[in-house]
């Protein structure tokens, strides 16, 4: 019965071109494909938009077509890729592009999930394009078909159920008004808040090959949505309009019921800056002489104003009890001492430009702010007399110790290799710190390599450092970093990341002979574990304790992984390094093309170590701030 409408012989290769068209007149640049046979029309589209312009069918669109056979692999890649977008026209974040992901039906859509959960709690603009059978196959039983629609919940900013096109007149206005819409909400033009959106695309047979021509380019039906202003964020001298709302009155009448208008009363505040904060946070510190506590992936870890090892720092009574306001952009994460910061007796004033939601997770913020009201922005809220300068004298206190701790001899406690001293976790961090230069980018995995570069980074100027913060989650990381690295071709891309968070992705490393190469290096701190559960409270099972071979088996995980044959099944470079000697030339000249580091990293006495720094660190701060 539905054969009877249709007007053309190839409904679904039409409705597909049209689909590419449309998107990529919409600002789509990148395309992430895992084959499979229900999604065949948008391959076969986006395969010809993808040939070079000599080849290239009469209207086809161009962009650039990326083809992993995982499909969990492909989301990340189209993650990283969709966070390299922000950053391609230099090194200021600007708007993010989105990247589309496609898959045929079934589980291969369910492998989705992890990447698009990292991208709705990190706000990137993902496109899901899934295949679907018609709806009258749905619950019929049909070969890989299952309740595709809503499968992703409320982790994605739309979701829309596309039925299966018969060739109706009607039909490309309506995709064209499909793909405005969908784009519009993935990059927040609206709403502010960018994030996943999932179409849902049901096509009937036949399935192609095409045979036909394309389809004139048209605009009818494309909608132009002007997007939202951003928020104001840079520092200025000048009259800048001030947040709307009692909410800066509030802010500023604080300041001025408090200390007046002289610095002598300036009330004592620091800068937290997380995830995603961006330059301002470090803009805001420095006009305003305020400390600034930035993890690796504000995109504020730098200047004078930013305190080296300030986790180690926030111990510091003395310092810490002085706080009166805390000033939180981004999304702090990464430390427990500044979770207890947060939940101490302080004001604290949340700078959240977009999104329904706020990062508050000490359930302490005092206020939740659009942007910084105009006398912060105008440097016009000074902290006391020597405020700022005892906080960065208690940071070089602190980054020293940690420095000279790191640089002890480890024969001391018997922890050599046959060819020098080995590497432990902060040593490598401290290494990958210091040859990334501001033109470089850093994916950092998670667990221990971004803390223990959170600790030892020390940058005027910090390369461009990229991390999967949403949910902080170790899976899909080598793909991420891959993603970044193919979407800034121009400037080098080293990752680092935990042995157990490569191995969860190795299959990242896999790209077919017909794909583009790209040049990226994979540092992995190779453990043979996982460490961070030593650094929790888990660690207090002590070694040679009967719980401790049950810490081993179920905490510290050791696998035993070679990770040279693996990188060998790939074709990928593997070196491997076992000591510090060897560490710095190796990271130093990554060469061309996807290469693996293995860095063989000490664990013993993970814990031990961690605690090594606190108290080296704690006495020349005390010493320092007498």
């Amino acid at each position: 019965m539905m054969a009877s409408v249709t007007t053309t012989p190839e409904p679904a290769t039409d409705a597909a071109r049209v689909l590419v068209q449309a998107l990529v007149a919409c600002g789509v640049e990148d395309v992430v494909l895992a084959p499979g046979s229900r999604s065949a029309p948008l391959a076969y589209a986006l395969a010809e938009a993808a040939v070079p312009a000599a080849d290239r069918p009469e209207h086809a669109p161009a962009l650039r077509l990326h083809v992993r056979v995982d499909e969990r692999s492909a989301a990340f890649l189209a993650l990283g890729l969709a966070r390299a977008g922000a950053h391609v026209d230099g090194l200021a974040a600007g708007p993010a592009r989105p990247v589309a992901v496609v898959t045929t039906s079934g589980t291969a859509a369910a492998n989705l999930h992890p990447a698009v959960l990292e991208a709705h709690h990190s706000g990137v603009p993902l496109l899901l394009l899934t295949a679907d059978r018609p709806h009258e196959l749905r619950g019929s039983g049909a070969n890989q078909t299952t309740d595709q629609v809503g499968m992703f919940g409320s982790a994605v900013r739309l979701t829309v159920d596309v039925p299966a096109p018969v060739g109706l007149p009607d039909e490309a206005r309506d995709l064209r008004r499909l793909a405005a819409r969908a784009v519009a909400a993935a990059t927040g033009a609206r709403t502010g808040d960018p994030g996943p959106v999932h179409l849902d695309l049901a096509y009937r047979e036949p399935l192609g090959p095409p045979v036909g021509p394309w389809p004139a380019p048209s605009t009818v039906g494309l909608t132009h949505v002007q997007a939202r202003p951003a928020p104001a964020t840079a520092v200025t001298t000048g009259a800048v309009p001030a947040v709307t709302g009692s909410a800066t009155a509030s802010a500023t009448g604080t300041e001025e019921r408090r200390s007046g208008p002289g610095r002598l009363g300036g009330i004592a505040t620091v800068v937290v800056a997380g995830d995603g904060a961006g330059p301002g946070a470090r803009r805001l510190a420095e006009a305003n002489g305020w400390p600034l506590l930035a993890e690796p992936s504000s995109g504020a870890r730098g200047g004078p104003n930013a305190i080296p090892a300030y986790r180690l720092v926030l111990a510091a009574e003395e310092l810490v009890s002085r706080v009166r306001r805390v000033v939180v952009l981004g999304r702090p994460t990464l430390s427990r001492p500044v979770q207890a910061l947060l939940r101490r007796d302080v004001e604290v004033l949340v700078v959240v430009p977009r999104g329904a939601q706020w990062p508050d997770a000490a359930r302490n913020a005092s206020q939740v702010l659009l942007e910084p009201p105009a006398r912060m922005r105008q440097g016009r809220m000074r902290g006391p007399v020597g405020w700022l300068e005892a906080w960065q004298v208690a940071g070089e206190a602190a980054a020293a110790a940690v420095d000279r701790e790191l640089d002890r001899d480890p024969a001391d406690r018997g922890r050599r290799s046959r060819s020098g001293a080995r590497v432990t976790g902060p040593v490598l961090a401290r290494a990958v710190a210091a040859v990334s230069v501001p033109a470089d980018v850093l994916v950092v995995g998670s667990s221990n390599p971004v803390r223990d570069l959170d600790l030892v980074a020390r940058w005027d100027v910090p390369p461009l450092v990229l991390a999967n913060r949403g949910l902080a989650g170790i899976d899909g990381t080598v793909s991420t970093a891959i993603g970044v690295a193919l979407g800034l071709p121009a400037r080098r891309v080293r990752a680092v990341l935990g042995d157990l968070t490569f191995l969860h992705d190795v299959g990242g490393l896999l790209r077919g002979p017909l794909e583009p190469g790209v040049d990226c290096q994979l540092v992995v701190a190779n453990d043979d574990g996982g460490s961070i559960f030593a650094t929790l409270e888990h660690g207090d099972v002590a070694a040679g304790s009967p719980a401790h071979a049950l810490f081993e088996r179920v905490f510290g995980t050791p696998h035993g992984a070679d990770l040279a044959a693996l990188c060998a099944g790939y074709g990928v470079r593997h070196t491997r390094v076992g000591d510090v000697d060897g560490l710095l030339p190796a990271l130093a000249a990554p060469g061309t093309g996807l290469s693996v580091v293995e860095v063989r990293v000490d664990r013993t006495g993970r814990r031990e170590q961690s605690a090594r720094l606190a108290s080296a660190a704690a006495a020349a701060v005390g010493a320092a701030l007498r």
